[in-house]
């Protein structure tokens, strides 16, 4: 039998999380090792924003988040902010510019963040073991023992930074929730989410010839309303606001959109009636949509009517009625393949908010995606990896 590797830390997956844990952990002299079974660190890192990393969002707080309890992540992003880890980018001479809302990306590519962190690491004398498969997890008194592909892994201490279950595609798995659970742990319900919607059966003929189109919108469902843009696709709905609202979208509920937000609609094709009355709906419509959706709209919500004078102030008023308070009905979600993060996760009742360890198994700690802690698009989520990884690694 293989010899027992032993350290003082274990850290399971190399993801945001996981490496920033182990990077404060190694800071104050822990021995650390970190296990993936990938075969890079930092794969989500690598393929987020696009390839450029929107690594944080200056103005993240705990309104920027869902869960059943949203307050307890208060304590690790004050103690570990967005403005802590923007300063640690420029010292790394990482160039990087601000898109909207606060969301920073990098100029370059995102593997120049892998670099300052597994940089970090080896700074640290973190010890990173790669296609490294977990088989088992025990523990006793005197600590955790982790069987692996490579042999068995010993530590006092063990942290679970093995993400959620979207982008399978990338090695995603649920083993975050198994331990969570073998450990007596609570799971909240899980979902994808920040996911795109599905053409529901009766829009998948005449609305996927729209794919490409987009505009700004107001997106609600639930306690979720966002002012973002909307993507037209083969598939369905996307774009920002729809990944958003997303996380808040259940199954049966749906979509209220305002196509044409911050705009009077009705005083505007009023006016236009009275001054260009012949001209056809769709031709006045695409003065403020798009031209193929301009159309769309008008087969949609405006009969059959040739001109804008065809249309009586009740046509008019249904017409108005379509683009301000546009109602869709989602099929369903594109599901994990394609969700940018999991919605739910391990129950925050049973972690410690300021060291993210466990209150039934010291020792034991949960930090980033897999944690019932998920963040509104645009940097957030990555926020609270840093900043959960941070507050293990910090009290280890």
């Amino acid at each position: 039998m293989a010899h027992t590797k032993n350290f003082d830390v274990i850290i399971l997956g190399a993801g945001a999380a996981g490496m920033m844990c182990a990077i404060e952990a190694g800071r104050r002299g822990k021995s650390v090792v970190i296990l993936d079974h990938a075969k890079a660190a930092g794969d989500k890192i690598r393929i987020s924003g696009g390839g450029h990393c929107n690594f944080t969002n200056v103005h993240c707080t705990s309104k920027n988040f869902l869960s059943e309890n949203p307050a307890f992540a208060i304590s690790a992003l004050k103690a570990y902010t967005p403005q802590e880890f923007v300063e640690w980018v420029r010292r790394s001479r990482i160039s990087f510019h601000e898109k909207t809302r606060g969301q920073l990306f990098c100029d370059g590519s995102a593997t120049e963040v892998i670099w300052m962190m597994t940089s970090a690491m080896a700074e640290a004398g973190v010890t990173l073991m790669l296609n490294t498969k977990i088989e088992f997890v025990t523990h006793n008194d005197s600590g955790f023992s982790v069987e692996t592909s490579e042999g068995v892994f010993d530590a006092k201490q063990l942290v679970v930074a093995t993400g959620g279950k979207s982008i399978p595609k990338m090695g995603a798995t649920g083993l975050g929730y198994d331990l969570a659970r073998q450990f007596g742990h609570r799971i909240t319900d899980t979902r994808p989410a920040l996911v795109p919607f599905t053409w529901p059966a009766n829009m998948i003929e005449t609305w996927t010839e729209l794919s490409g189109v987009s505009m700004p919108v107001t997106a609600i469902c639930g306690a979720g309303k966002f002012n973002e843009a909307l993507l037209m696709t083969h598939r369905g709905m996307s774009g920002p606001a729809m990944l958003q609202i997303s996380s808040y979208w259940r199954e049966g509920d749906a979509v209220e959109i305002d196509l044409a937000p911050g705009r009077d609609m009705a005083a505007f094709l009023k006016t236009e009636r009275s001054a260009r009355g012949k001209s056809a709906p769709a031709n006045i419509l695409s003065e403020v949509f798009p031209k193929r959706f301009a159309q769309k709209l008008t087969e949609t919500f405006a009969g059959d009517a040739v001109r804008l004078a065809d249309m009586g102030n009740a046509a008019l008023e249904g017409l108005v009625n379509g683009i301000k308070k546009f109602t869709f009905l989602p099929g369903g979600t594109e599901g994990y393949r394609t969700a940018e993060v999991t919605l739910g996760g391990v129950a925050t009742d049973g972690l410690n908010q300021k060291t993210m360890e466990s209150k039934s198994v010291p020792g034991l700690y949960f930090i980033g995606e897999v944690v019932d802690m998920t963040g509104h698009l645009g940097g957030h989520n990555f926020q609270w990896a840093w900043s959960s990884g941070a507050a293990a690694g910090r009290s280890i």
